[in-house]
């Protein structure tokens, strides 16, 4: 991989973020940038931290957990984001393993978290997963289902959830997808939304997005 693609991509990404911010009305600070890095390696992520980077996602529990703990004893106050599905039986090296878990969208998980963040005493912050498109193949909550689920998650779980999780379907325009989640998150008091990916982070910053899940856009095409 060429550094100073990566370098001058990561530049690129942060200019546009902070001019969708600026075009919305929003302080550039309010939105955190997480560098998806899942498939790839240290040695194309020891750029992006060379270029400032401090936040990154991940899509699987064991892919992170061989790589991540080398990277961030290298490079003390790194953030990792699990961005992707989490089965129950992960919980506990996910509570272990990441700051953030942009993905709880069913009881069992909730069981699973809130037995593990007892336990560790981690406090990983969390974001319910809203399949907004009610796509059978994808995880997630039912957008009308989402206000009750939220409720069991503090009230029968004594979960603490701080924001909402999209991705909208590939072949539909993102932008009434992105209203929905931030509908559902202000009736619910949720500060954070998580929505917006290399293609569409800008339409997501519109509509109030709090963090950006990043991928192609910095590390460049999968192989």
């Amino acid at each position: 991989m060429d550094t100073i693609d990566t370098e001058s991509r990561l530049v690129t990404v942060r200019q546009e973020i902070a001019q969708a911010c600026r075009a919305a009305g929003r302080d550039p600070a309010s939105v955190t940038l997480v560098a998806v890095s899942k498939t790839f390696g240290a040695e194309a992520i020891e750029p992006v931290i060379a270029a400032g980077q401090r936040v990154f996602g991940e899509n699987r529990v064991q892919e992170a957990k061989a790589k991540w703990p080398p990277l961030r004893s290298l490079h003390p106050g790194l953030e990792l984001h699990l961005i992707g599905p989490l089965q129950s039986n992960k919980a506990r090296e996910a509570v272990a393993l990441f700051d953030a878990i942009h993905s709880v969208d069913r009881p069992s998980l909730c069981e699973a978290l809130a037995k593990e963040i007892a336990r560790q005493g981690q406090r990983p912050t969390l974001f319910v997963e809203v399949n907004t498109g009610g796509e059978p193949q994808k995880a997630g909550v039912l957008p009308e289902a989402a206000d009750e689920f939220l409720k069991a998650c503090r009230e029968r779980h004594a979960l603490s959830i701080s924001g909402l999780m999209c991705i909208p379907p590939a072949n539909e325009p993102p932008a009434p997808h992105f209203a929905l989640t931030a509908k559902i998150a202000a009736r619910n008091g949720l500060a954070l939304l998580s929505m917006g990916m290399s293609a569409d982070f800008a339409a997501a910053i519109a509509f109030g997005a709090t963090h950006v899940r990043v991928g192609t856009a910095i590390f460049g095409g999968r192989g």
